[in-house]
């Protein structure tokens, strides 16, 4: 046996396999690495985490302390600073699933999921490094599937399409951001000047040569770009001619879709930040100025789930957050919840923020934006008669609040709308709350005689008391509006009626006495502004129901000039001439009623004929149903029920037809 083997000829050594010492990022960057662990390359693009050999082999050196030491992003106090505590209990512990994005400042709420961030790995073709063999099934063959086949592009090629908007010169995009922060950013309040020129520095200073699309932070980029749809409106005259306007407006609208874009594709790659939730108010205002409320509907709500998974809907004093920190949160919330609650009431949709599931914010009279951070640690709030702008955020909270009361109470699936005793005594009481809100008011804010004198000193204030009276008042319509048109022997339903004209009448009065000085007053009024269908509406049905009395000759007067003023606004688009066109559908019938009253006439003629001209202006109007002509036996005040409860949009102008003319049959 002993001589077989030995005969048996030596099995030669199988050749040593040499692993390469080059990481997956240099080598797919096609960069020298010098083989530290991690290299060089990867710390000057900070992302020493994903600095590692390929097929999971490690160097000599170990690099799990050295990654985490290497970038000053993954320390534990910068993690820490947006929604923890400084000081946490020594047992805690921060996993390292569900935090793939970490360095990029995409901190999430209550845990970390597996099948959160960690999930952009695949689409963006790098091995996740805290995941072990075995558990990345989301990775399987990311090598060799294509993604978004329909147009044959990766997922980093976005990334350049969006960086593609910008203007190419730097000094083109210096002047619209100045432009903003100039106009628009004291009163929007939205961007922390400081920290957005140094990311926006950071951004125009990054190596092009050999750059890594990793330092193209998308969250951010969605702000640039709807700070910049807002500047390219800033940049034209209020007497421009129709060419430059169109011009002007083209180039804001895609720095607006481009905005949009980057929202939608930033979760994906880096998860949410304040730079989200900033960009999603600002996209909100800005559709609401265009008369879109519905998107603005929409586009809300993702900017609260945004902050909800950063806490914001918890007040953070209880996490002993930076003062400055909490001021700044807390506004950002408080702008939400206002945007929530009173696009929901306006376009008879469900919102999204349940007081349930939040804490009220401690809004307190101080500012803290232009102080350092140990001048804000020790700064104390200032007595009411000194506002400071935050003082506003106090007020349009519980304004807030009152509305969702109102959509609860008056317009909820459970309750509906009715004329009963017990419905009507909710409403009643709801009033009260507002009363109470408005004697709440400062002197500074009062609905009546307010005063102005710290108005020259402090501009904000101006913006602030309209953006207030314009909510309440459109609180005060919508909770009255179901009873305006309903008839009692006791006449229990005068105080809805008058409630309603008066404030109405208010509302309206604002926007004939306002004169635009330029585009940014514009862009100001047209936060208070896109309520004032509502006003108009109301008036004109209660002209239509009772169009002989004196009070209704009035009402169409104002009517007429409100209609006059908003046909002779060069500026004017489509969704405002909607609501023109059905405010002239009232005024029209009314004034048929008074002819035919002065002339002695019983003539019955039916409302479609006599409002031809608006009927072909609006006939190229999306229509979202095909609303039928009403039977005469059907009973007008269920049709102005249910439009109470769900608000039709003016764009469906066949609707308000059928409406205005039921109202005419019933007034007969």
């Amino acid at each position: 046996m002993s001589d077989s083997r030995q005969s048996t000829p030596p099995i030669p050594p199988r050749p040593r396999k040499i692993h390469s010492s080059v990481c997956t990022q240099c080598r797919r960057m096609k960069q020298k690495c010098d083989r530290q662990t991690p290299c060089s390359n990867c710390i000057r693009r900070q992302i020493p985490e994903h600095c590692h050999l390929p097929g999971g082999h490690r160097r000599a050196t170990q690099r799990a302390s050295a990654g985490a030491s290497s970038s000053p992003a993954l320390t534990a106090t910068d993690n820490a600073e947006i929604l923890s505590p400084r000081s946490r209990p020594s047992t805690y512990t921060v996993s390292n699933v569900g935090h793939l994005f970490r360095s990029r400042d995409a901190s999430a709420f209550h845990g970390s999921s597996y099948f959160g961030h960690q999930a952009a790995a695949s689409m963006m073709q790098v091995e996740s490094p805290d995941l072990p063999i075995g558990v990345s099934g989301i990775h399987a063959n990311s090598s060799s599937r294509r993604v978004f086949q329909r147009d044959d592009k990766r997922p980093y090629d976005h990334i350049w399409e969006l960086v593609g908007y910008l203007p190419r010169r730097k000094a083109a995009v210096d002047h619209l951001v100045d432009e903003y922060f100039e106009q628009l950013a004291p009163l929007h309040d939205c961007v922390q000047q400081d920290t957005f020129r140094r990311q926006y520095d950071a951004f125009w200073n990054r190596k092009w040569g050999d750059d890594d699309v990793t330092v193209v932070d998308l969250r951010w980029l969605a702000l640039l770009f709807i700070m910049l749809s807002f500047a390219e409106l800033l940049t034209c005259p209020l007497d421009a001619s129709p060419e430059t306007q169109r011009d002007c407006e083209e180039k804001s609208v895609q720095f607006f879709w481009a905005a949009r874009k980057a929202i939608v594709l930033a979760p994906t790659f880096s998860g949410e930040s304040p730079d989200l939730v900033r960009s999603g108010i600002l996209v909100s205002w800005y559709l609401t100025y265009f008369g879109r409320k519905t998107e603005s509907w929409l586009t809300s709500s993702f900017a609260i789930r945004m902050a909800q998974a950063q806490g914001m809907h918890i007040d953070g004093k209880t996490w002993d957050l930076a003062p400055k920190m909490l001021e700044t949160r807390r506004r950002l919330w408080v702008k939400l919840y206002c945007l929530d609650r009173s696009i929901s009431l306006a376009v008879g949709r469900p919102y999204t923020i349940n007081d349930k599931h939040c804490t009220k914010m401690d809004i307190r009279n101080i500012w803290l934006e232009d102080k350092t951070t140990q001048e804000a640690a020790s700064a104390l709030p200032l007595p009411m008669d000194e506002p400071t702008q935050n003082i506003y955020y106090m007020y349009q909270q519980s304004l807030s609040a009152i509305l969702g009361d109102i959509h609860d109470e008056c317009f909820g699936i459970s309750s509906g709308p009715s004329t009963s005793y017990a419905a009507y005594d909710k409403v009643m009481r709801l009033d009260r709350i507002l009363s109470d809100w408005a004697d709440s008011l400062p002197a500074y804010f009062r609905l009546r005689e307010a005063d102005y004198s710290m108005d020259g000193s402090r501009p904000y204030l101006y913006w602030q008391r309209m953006y207030l009276h314009s909510a309440y008042h459109f609180a005060r319509i919508t909770l009255h509006r179901t009873y305006v048109l309903v008839e009692s022997i006791t006449d229990r339903f005068q105080y809805s009626r008058e409630a309603c004209i008066s404030s109405a009448c208010a509302d309206l009065n604002l926007r004939l006495t306002f004169r635009y000085a330029n585009m940014a007053d514009r862009i100001k009024a047209g936060g208070a502004m896109h309520n004032l269908f509502n006003s108009a509406l109301v008036l004109g049905i209660i002209a239509v129901k009772d169009p002989l009395s004196t009070k209704s000759a009035a009402i169409i007067d104002d009517l007429v000039a409100y209609c006059e003023k908003q046909r002779a606004d060069t500026w004017v688009n489509e969704f405002a001439l909607a609501e023109v066109k059905v405010i002239e559908l009232c005024i029209a019938n009314v004034r048929k009623a008074r002819r035919e009253a002065k002339e002695g006439t019983d003539q019955n003629t039916s409302l479609i004929e006599d409002s031809r001209y608006w009927s072909s202006a609006a006939a190229d109007s999306t229509l979202n149903t095909d609303i039928a002509i009403m039977d005469e036996d059907q009973n007008w005040f269920d049709n102005w029920l249910g439009m109470a409860r769900n608000f039709t949009e003016p764009m469906d102008f066949r609707f308000w037809e059928s409406l205005v003319e039921t109202f005419e049959n019933g007034a007969q």
